[in-house]
Order: C-alpha cells, then sequence, then structure tokens
C-alpha cells in the first residue's frame, strides 16, 4: 500500500505528466493522512490550480482549512512574483546610491522577464511555507507542476547556491580592493606635508571621503548577510528534497505510452537531482472483468506498464483503478484515499 510506503515523512512531493490525475492523487492522500491525531498542509505549485475545484471551495494563496485537520494552499505565481521584486526593489533602493535609482528599475523590470524568473520566485515562496509548516504540521503534501516544471524548480536550489557562492566571492574581491585603495589614499594623506594647509571645505571633503569605506563596508555587510541568508534557505530545501528520512517522490501516471515515456525520463532528472522516487501511482488503471472492451484496454495498458517494469523494476507500483464516477468534494477524495 502506498501509505506504508510513505509512513515516517515530515514531505511528500507528487508529480508526473499533465492530465493524469497527480493533484487527485495528492489531495486524496492528504485527506486520508489528516485525522485527529496529525495536522497535514496541501500545497499546489502548479499554475493550473485545480485544488478549488477538487474540494469544491475556493483556495487562495493563504492557508485555508478544506477539511477537519487539513489546510491547502495555492502559490500564486504573479502574486509571489509581484512580493519577490517588491522586496528586492526595496532592498535594492537602500544599499544602492541613489543616482543609480534608473539602473535599478531597469534591472527588475528585466529580472520579471528573465527565464526562469517564476520558477525562482516560487521556489522562494515554497522554501519559506515549507520551513514554516514542518513546526505547525505533522504532514506535508506538495502537488507538483507538470513533469518539465517540477524538474527545474527542483534543480534551482542547486543553481540558486552555486550563484549565491559566486556573488559572495565576487563581492569579498572586490571589498579586498576597495579596502586597499583606501588604505593607499589614507597613507598618502598621512605623508602629505601640507595637510593642515588644505582649507576647511577640503579637510571637509577628506572627511567625507575617509568615511565612505565605512558606509561601503556597511552596505557590503547587509549585502552579504542577505545572500547567506538566502543560500542558507535554498541549501536547507535541498537537504530536504534529497533526504529519504523526511521526504518522499511519488510519480503518478497512466498506463499509456507518453504518461509511461515521460515516467523514466522524470525518474533520470530527479536521479541527477540526488532526489530518489519512492513509488509509482499508476492512476485510471482499466478494472478486469468488467467486459470485453475493459479487457481489451487493459491488455492494451499492460504492453505499457511491461515497459515501466523493465525500466524501473526496484520502484514500488501500485495501481489505482478507473472509477465510475467524477471525482469532487471530500467524498470523491476518501473513495480515491481508500485505495491507495
Amino acid at each position: 500500500m502506498l501509505l506504508e510506503l510513505l509512513a515516517g515523512r515530515r514531505v511528500v512531493f507528487v508529480g508526473g505528466k499533465g492530465g493524469v490525475g497527480k493533484t487527485s492523487v495528492a489531495s486524496a492522500f492528504a485527506l486520508s493522512q489528516a485525522n485527529g491525531e496529525q495536522r497535514v498542509l496541501l500545497v499546489s505549485t502548479d499554475p493550473a490550480h485545480s485544488l478549488g475545484h477538487l474540494f469544491g471551495m475556493p483556495i487562495g494563496d493563504g492557508f485555508t482549512e478544506v477539511a477537519p485537520g487539513l489546510d491547502a494552499c495555492e502559490l500564486d505565481p504573479e502574486r509571489t512574483m509581484d512580493t519577490h521584486l517588491a522586496g528586492a526593489e526595496r532592498t535594492m533602493r537602500r544599499l544602492m546610491p541613489e543616482h543609480l535609482g534608473a539602473e535599478v528599475t531597469k534591472h527588475l523590470t528585466l529580472a520579471r522577464e528573465a527565464p526562469g524568473a517564476a520558477e525562482a520566485a516560487v521556489l522562494e515562496r515554497l522554501a519559506d511555507v515549507l520551513e514554516g509548516a514542518l513546526g505547525a504540521y505533522d504532514l506535508v503534501v506538495v502537488d507538483t507542476a507538470p513533469s518539465g516544471h517540477t524538474v527545474r524548480l527542483l534543480g534551482l536550489p542547486e543553481v540558486v547556491t552555486a550563484w549565491t557562492s559566486g556573488l559572495l566571492g565576487r563581492q569579498q574581491r572586490s571589498g579586498r580592493f576597495a579596502d586597499a585603495m583606501a588604505n593607499l589614499d589614507r597613507r598618502q594623506t598621512d605623508a602629505d606635508p601640507g595637510a593642515e594647509l588644505v582649507p576647511r571645505s577640503g579637510r571637509r571633503r577628506r572627511r567625507r571621503r575617509a568615511s565612505e569605506p565605512d558606509d561601503r563596508r556597511a552596505r557590503e555587510d547587509e549585502i552579504r548577510d542577505i545572500l547567506l541568508r538566502r543560500q542558507a534557505r535554498f541549501t536547507h530545501l535541498r537537504s530536504l528534497v534529497t533526504d529519504p528520512a523526511r521526504s518522499a517522490f511519488v510519480i503518478v501516471l497512466a498506463a499509456e505510452r507518453l504518461p509511461v515515456q515521460e515516467t523514466v525520463e522524470l525518474h533520470g532528472h530527479l536521479a541527477r537531482l540526488g532526489t530518489s522516487v519512492d513509488a509509482l501511482v499508476v492512476n485510471k488503471r482499466s478494472p478486469a472483468g468488467q467486459g470485453a472492451l475493459l479487457q481489451r484496454r487493459r491488455e492494451h495498458e499492460e504492453t505499457h506498464l511491461h515497459t515501466l517494469r523493465t525500466a524501473l523494476p526496484h520502484i514500488p507500483r501500485h495501481e489505482v483503478s478507473l472509477l465510475a464516477e467524477d471525482l469532487h468534494g471530500t467524498a470523491g477524495l476518501r473513495r480515491l484515499g481508500s485505495a491507495l
């Protein structure tokens, strides 16, 4: 049983090709785990949110109780991007010289359109949500975007950490160079025998120049602190995603050619990122003994499942039969959860 395979994990990621029912499986699993003893949070990172449709109620970017013991949240990419850039703008305008205000505006405008910017903002929000949720909830279930988005999302912590380390290294080298130049300027000033003959206005300018390294150092210290906090946040997220004792990844698929192929590819990408796949859920499997048409369909599905078993023989596989009715509301999700 899927529930037994995932027992004891704090975070469960559910992914797969679009349209195979991963949101339904994630929701049913989260609902089945929410009881009097456990508090569960269900988070969707998919831009095409459908949690609200499944539970029959509006679910926004904040935490909404959808069932006793179960809260849900749909991360809004646009709102997340707006909040992320607004915070970056406040920090940059406070730390950058005033005459560079136009450059700050230009940089942020370009950042909004940059490839991967939305994923980076959502990833940072997800890191914040997980960091806070692990102290308030017993389990967090993450309904991820379709496979390609998921790979980019989970690969970003390593990229951002490396990028931040590079920035910190360059800042350190720049700081050493600036300090050397400031020390050279002070030595030249101290060695100037006519320094006391300089007019007061000139001495004031010299005092301002002498204080500039301290102002610069204070700005650089704050920038370094910001970068280190961001690096720590992503390092923590990466350690969580790659820790099999705390997190698990489940791939949901249909017994069809394209979903099977995409599942094998997704498994390969996740393995390269250091994330292990703990279970495969074959959703909407044609039931046996229900007429000639479904029997033929089931036999056809079996050829694709043979490909899956050959490619990923070591991963536990769980099959969920096609349901007679549409999934809607907690009653329908509980029926699906009982099959997990």
